[in-house]
């Protein structure tokens, strides 16, 4: 937990009171955990930066002005960190390179591309395209997956209820003929005592089998296992890898169309793919590039690179024109994932609902059948 006291400027009303110290409301606020920054907090920095600098204020002056009209007291802190720097002479995309937390290496390599070619606004204003690609790709999968894992959540709580509460009324009525009894509703009962009598304990165990879990996928090992099954799972891995070939592809077209080098570009789009797998063929390509051998062939020596992505680099490297090319691709292939994504996501929902259907009609059919015994046993 961490508290931050942060004193807020507030403005003067007229050039006399500039030379009195400022008044300030003191902002008090406690969070919990490492204190980060939302893509959407970034994109409303970019955008209003944007369009500050395009109505002809000074960067300067549009961070002070951006600084006193955030609320968001980390958010102020850094655009504040980012003034002090520019005020000491040192130019923008250093003032950005102290604050990883926020922005990317993509995003710095930009905007020191921007600051010498003078164009600095029209650069913040493709950044801002490709965050919101980024955020619109991510609402895609979470909106896909939302439901199949209502499916699961529900499947779940309507079994732990029916074990919990319905099992245990029937425990005594089927007691006479427990011999008799079909294999499922045995399991089933024995399952219900289980789970009412050490409920405590599961809970524990999930949640230390979570955490360990959680702390093993964190390790360097751990992380290398799960993104090499993210790049190799049967169904999955044709979208990841489409995933961070548009990922990839994006911030290298949008680099090399803006004069970025072209080893400066591939060391930003490492920066932007989060997978071990993926991060190795990068540097790989990149030692291509250091040899002199181009950027070609380390596409075309990669076995999950598709034949279209591996023409298309040689085009566009033969023809001068690689940036404009990796673009035009990486717009393709997130329309691309987009209809994968959902395809996927609508051939899942049948499939959940048949097991949901078989798992509710075992659990029906473990009570039936013991009733129906009973009542020929009456008759």
């Amino acid at each position: 937990m961490a508290i931050n006291i942060n004193p807020t400027p507030v403005a003067s009303n007229n050039q006399a009171q500039a030379s009195k110290p400022a008044k300030r409301n003191w902002n008090v606020e406690i969070r919990f955990g490492a204190p980060t920054i939302s893509l959407d907090q970034r994109m409303v920095f970019t955008e209003r930066l944007s369009l500050l600098l395009e109505t002809g204020v000074s960067l300067l002056e549009a961070l002070k002005a951006m600084q006193q009209q955030t609320e968001e007291v980390l958010l102020a802190d850094i655009i504040g960190s980012l003034v002090d720097t520019i005020s000491e002479g040192k130019s923008f995309s250093v003032a950005l390179e102290q604050h990883p937390e926020m922005f990317s290496t993509t995003y710095t390599s930009l905007v020191f591309a921007a600051e010498q070619g003078g164009f600095l606004p029209q650069v913040l204003s493709q950044l801002l395209r490709m965050d919101e690609k980024n955020s619109q790709l991510r609402s895609n999968i979470v909106s896909a997956l939302s439901y199949p894992a209502f499916l699961i959540a529900f499947s779940i709580a309507v079994v732990v209820f029916v074990l919990v509460v319905i099992f245990p009324k029937f425990e005594v009525l089927f007691a006479s003929i427990h011999d008799q009894l079909p294999i499922t509703t045995i399991f089933l009962m024995a399952l219900s005592g289980f789970v009412r009598h050490y409920w405590i304990l599961i809970i524990v165990g999930l949640v230390a089998a979570g955490w360990a879990t959680m702390t093993w996928m964190k390790s360097p090992a751990g992380k290398l296992v799960f993104d090499q099954f993210k790049m190799n799972a049967p169904l999955i891995k044709d979208i990841y890898r489409q995933i961070y070939l548009s990922q990839t592809l994006s911030v290298l077209g949008l680099s090399l169309s803006n004069g970025v080098p072209i080893t400066v570009a591939l060391k930003a789009s490492q920066g932007v793919v989060k997978n071990l797998v993926f991060v190795k063929f990068l540097d790989e390509v990149r030692n291509h590039v250091n040899e002199g051998r181009g950027i070609a062939i380390g596409f075309t020596n990669t076995p999950f690179v598709p034949p279209m992505v591996r023409q298309m680099v040689a085009t566009g490297e033969q023809t001068g024109n690689l940036g404009l090319v990796m673009s035009r691709v990486a717009d393709f292939y997130e329309r691309e994932l987009t209809k994968r994504i959902t395809i996927l996501s609508k051939s899942i929902e049948p499939i959940m609902l048949v097991l949901m259907g078989v798992v509710v009609g075992l659990i029906v059919i473990s009570l039936i059948l013991p009733i129906f015994k009973l009542s020929r046993a009456v008759h």
